[in-house]
């Protein structure tokens, strides 16, 4: 490829045949050092576009996970509620008996009648949560509750004799009363 302005300078002699050759050579050059660069600045924009792409994909596994844990936790949840509404023993006005039980570190109450309140205390009877109150559930319900999620349920467990026994307690012989109310 000639340059025509080239060739006119040549024709007048201002320039000779290595000036042109050497102009040709630094332009080549610089020609190249800015193809160089363009791509240099390519593959940078690649590199972050590709970054940018990664980082989206990790936010969107992370929100896809949560929204799974959130609709696992739903789901379950639906379940425990349709397991006490199917079992919930049905207490009535019969039901005048008071009975207090700690869950959450908070005193609650729910009404019972007197065999329901020694099936309670003989861990027979669990006490449930739905919606804010509180169902009693017969023991095998409260066992599957309590497999799903723990902070539902409430189960008295018999205490055992010999755990609380004291060998120089004076009382040990004398039962204290299961219908004692404070």
């Amino acid at each position: 490829m000639s340059n025509p302005f080239q060739d006119q300078l040549l024709k007048a002699g201002l320039v000779n045949k290595k000036q042109v050759k050497k102009a040709n050579q630094e332009k080549s050059r610089s020609n190249k050092k800015q193809r160089q660069s363009k791509e240099k600045i390519v593959d940078d924009v690649k590199l972050k576009i590709q970054q940018a792409a990664q980082d989206k994909a990790k936010r969107d596994k992370d929100l896809n996970q949560k929204k799974q844990e959130q609709a696992k936790n739903k789901a379950i949840s639906s379940e425990i509620n349709q397991l006490i509404t199917n079992n919930l023993i049905e207490r009535d006005e019969t039901c005048d008996i008071q009975y207090n039980f700690e869950h959450r570190k908070k005193v609650n109450r729910i009404y019972v009648n007197a065999e329901m309140k020694q099936q309670i205390v003989l861990g027979k009877l669990g006490i449930a949560r739905i919606d804010g109150r509180y169902e009693l559930v017969p023991l095998t319900i409260a066992d599957k509750i309590r497999k799903r999620n723990d902070k539902r349920i409430i189960i008295f467990e018999k205490e055992k004799e010999d755990q609380h026994t004291d060998e120089n307690d004076p009382y040990s012989a004398y039962q204290i009363p299961d219908d004692l109310t404070w």
